[in-house]
């Protein structure tokens, strides 16, 4: 679906974006781009997407060069979630998704209300304008709008950003929803929460370069001391203790009464990518 090999970027002397970039993504993955604010993830989205010129090395998607692909028929292919909305302020969440929808051909469309509804996008604003829309129902339409061609590319710039627990909860299921359609997902964000729940695998991109690339459960357990904290009540009184994983295979090898709670050692996502990037995601 995507290919990129040794992709480079510069915005002006001096300031190098991208240092030779290669990665790929398989039909129907969902792949996480993940770093820190100026890492250079929006602006590798933005080569994708056509938006950026002037890049070096190869990008290709749907088996094309990306320089030759800025056709009608390559765009209605792909949704794009901006980081921002992008949307008319003065219009109703309807009114964008009808203008919107009006560049795609009638059998791509989906239905502008079904969506809405799928997003839980509330119903006493339908017809009002977006600029009178919490941050987290504009949100809901950008996703709306993103969906609206029925993609098989979707480019998801930080989609929970703005949202609620409640919200961030719908939108992965909603992504997940996607990936069982068939849509590949390109997901930019910091947020290794979802990354780790949503992605199947992902690059840790810093300062224009990728650290790692493999599945968030790889990257865990090849950096993981395999080692359990043991939570438990013994002669009365709460204990802790930590051992190997594999003391475990003859079964607990201390005296106790009730265990409490067993909490593997593994690291987290965040912590793999401080490991191989030396930075943290501010």
């Amino acid at each position: 679906m995507i290919k990129v090999k040794d992709l480079t970027f510069s915005y002006g002397k001096d300031k190098q974006a991208l240092h030779g970039l290669t990665f790929s993504v398989q039909d129907g993955e969902i792949f996480g781009f993940l770093g820190p604010n100026g890492s250079g993830k929006s602006t590798t989205q933005k080569i994708l997407t056509g938006i950026l010129k002037g890049h070096g090395g190869s990008v290709s998607l749907f088996g094309e060069d990306v320089r030759n692909a800025h056709t009608q028929a390559f765009f209605q292919k792909i949704g794009v979630l901006f980081e921002f909305p992008y949307l008319y302020a003065d219009l109703s969440a309807l009114d964008n998704l009808h203008y919107f929808a009006s560049f795609y051909p009638q059998n791509r469309r989906r239905d502008a209300l079904e969506l809405l509804d799928e997003l839980e996008f509330k119903k006493d604003y339908l017809k009002k304008p977006v600029s009178s829309c919490s941050k987290g129902m504009r949100q809901r339409v950008s996703m709306a709008r993103a969906l609206i061609n029925n993609p098989q590319l979707l480019f998801l710039d930080e989609p929970t950003s703005g949202l609620d627990p409640a919200g961030a909860v719908l939108f992965r299921k909603i992504i997940e929803k996607e990936r069982k359609k068939g849509t590949t997902v390109f997901l930019t964000t910091h947020n290794m929460f979802d990354a780790d729940l949503l992605c199947d695998r992902v690059a840790f991109i810093s300062n224009g370069k990728i650290a790692a690339l493999d599945t968030p459960g790889n990257l865990k357990e090849k950096n993981s001391n395999h080692s359990i904290i043991i939570d438990y009540l013994y002669q009365g009184r709460r204990k802790e203790q930590k051992i190997e994983a594999s003391e475990l295979k003859e079964g607990i090898p201390f005296a106790y009464d009730e265990l409490i709670t067993v909490h593997s050692q593994e690291p987290t996502l965040e912590d793999m990518f401080i490991q191989y990037t030396g930075r943290g995601l501010s």
